[in-house]
């Protein structure tokens, strides 16, 4: 019977055959380029992504998105259904619009791969892939089944796939997000802010800015009161951030603005915050007499907290770091991901890729030798029951 050290010798044996396959296979994905809003773009990937889980024994069913690229789901052909369920969720699309690729080319390098979504997050997707390759190659067993969801619309909020999201997260005794871990040393992500957006418009009245300007009601004027009344919600021991991230308004320079519009940022680390600042954030009142508030939108990605159910999956994590000889730390995360869906409905471990730096940055980067590595972790957790 193999021991764990066993397993684990044989893990690291094999993936050092794998690397350069792996390698090719992260370039591959990079190569094709799959901006979140050009939906068109996602077929292909999803094809390549697909042909290759079918190799692994794995179902895949394509579902189309309406205004996105849709997802990708994917399941063992053949498992024990008495065994539970473990959810792999990734993304494939990037923020970097077409033709990025010829300005950040496909670069290796001082064991760096550089390249437009490499590190957010194809190189998550390539550790998925041969994670399983590892399992099902060297004939490993495990006693919670892996099935696997990847959409194209994490960077624009996952609209479309939110609700599959929920549905796989509510039947599976975990989940593991294969989104870039933080900073350069790796840490894990055991919690994650939560993210809202709100929209407040001011309606004033029209009027002309020299021959009657007092007929008027200056919408800029109301709104630049209400940005000031939001700064004041900013709670920054309490990690609630309020930030007015966009103003628009009026319409020439001569005319009393009539409308005006601002876009709000708000981050929160626990739920009951979120509720709060939505609800302070809707109570606003007009400061000018006759002016009308529109205020609408939400806490659109709940907070991923780190409950005691996501706090023993990063111990188990930590666990089999050790077995690996990694000694790896946790952090909390500014940014949502689907990590913070999963996380209302079972125990989540976020930030499982490979690290390096330059998320939605012209810098973008993996190092090279962490993706065996982390590969290997995420193999570990796939054969390991918590």
């Amino acid at each position: 019977m193999s021991t764990k050290t066993d397993i684990v010798t044989e893990i690291k044996v094999y993936l050092d055959t794998q690397q350069e396959e792996m390698v090719k296979f992260l370039k591959d994905l990079v190569s094709l380029e799959t901006p979140s809003k050009d939906k068109n773009t996602q077929k292909k990937i999803f094809e390549v992504l697909s042909r290759k889980l079918m190799t692994l024994g794995y179902s895949t069913i394509y579902v189309p998105g309406k205004y996105t690229g849709g997802y990708l789901f994917a399941r063992p052909q053949h498992r024990d259904k008495q065994l539970p369920l473990q959810l792999m969720i990734g993304h494939c699309d990037t923020v970097w619009p077409l033709d990025t690729i010829k300005k950040m080319p496909l670069l290796e390098e001082d064991d760096k791969i550089k390249g437009p979504g490499v590190y957010d997050m194809k190189s998550g997707l390539t550790q998925m892939i041969f994670a399983l390759k590892i399992i099902h190659d060297l004939g490993l067993s495990y006693e919670v089944a892996p099935i696997i969801l990847i959409n194209s619309d994490e960077e624009i909020g996952s609209r479309e796939s939110t609700s599959i999201i929920k549905r796989l997260a509510k039947i599976s005794k975990r989940a593991f997000v294969l989104e870039p871990p933080l900073g350069l040393d790796g840490k894990l992500k055991t919690a994650r802010k939560g993210l809202g957006r709100f929209t407040i418009k001011a309606k004033g009245k029209a009027a002309h800015a020299g021959l009657d300007p007092t007929k008027g009601i200056n919408a800029i004027v109301e709104l630049s009161h209400q940005v000031q009344k939001l700064y004041a919600m900013n709670d920054f021991d309490r990690g609630i951030t309020v930030n007015v991230g966009m103003i628009e308004g009026g319409v020439s320079p001569n005319m009393v603005a009539p409308e005006s519009t601002a876009v709000i940022d708000v981050r929160v680390y626990k739920e009951s915050d979120g509720a709060y600042i939505t609800k302070k954030i809707k109570a606003l009142k007009p400061y000018l007499k006759d002016v009308e508030l529109q205020i609408e939108g939400g806490i659109g990605r709940p907070p991923m907290e780190k409950t005691p159910r996501n706090q023993q999956l990063w111990e188990l994590a930590k666990q089999q770091g050790e077995v690996l000889g990694m000694d790896l730390e946790d952090a909390t995360a500014g940014g949502g991901s689907d990590g913070n869906t999963a996380s209302q409905f079972t125990a989540t471990l976020d930030g499982l890729g490979t690290p390096g730096d330059g998320a939605h940055a012209s810098h973008e980067y993996i190092i090279k030798n962490q993706l065996l590595e982390r590969t290997a972790l995420l193999t570990l957790l796939l054969i390991t029951d918590s």
